[in-house]
């Protein structure tokens, strides 16, 4: 199975960006999203260190809620 988390972009250089997730910033690889319109304060799922998809905030926030409950559950 594979897990990605829902990040922000805080800054973009060229096809790297500096994401954070619940307090934790991580560099992350834009390429796999070269052809989408990027710019801080959006969310993406990130991979292994890569950008997958672009999402909402929304939906970010509705996953990691879900990740949350996951935890609390004890799975």
């Amino acid at each position: 199975m594979c897990l990605a988390v829902p990040m922000e972009i805080k800054t973009i250089d060229g096809f790297l960006a500096t994401c954070e997730a619940l307090g934790v910033r991580r560099e992350v690889n834009l390429f796999m999203l070269k052809d989408e319109p990027l710019e801080p304060g959006d969310h993406v799922l990130v991979h292994v260190g890569y950008a997958i998809q672009k999402v909402t905030s929304e939906e970010a926030e509705a996953s990691l809620q879900l990740f949350d409950e996951i935890l609390a559950a004890g799975a």
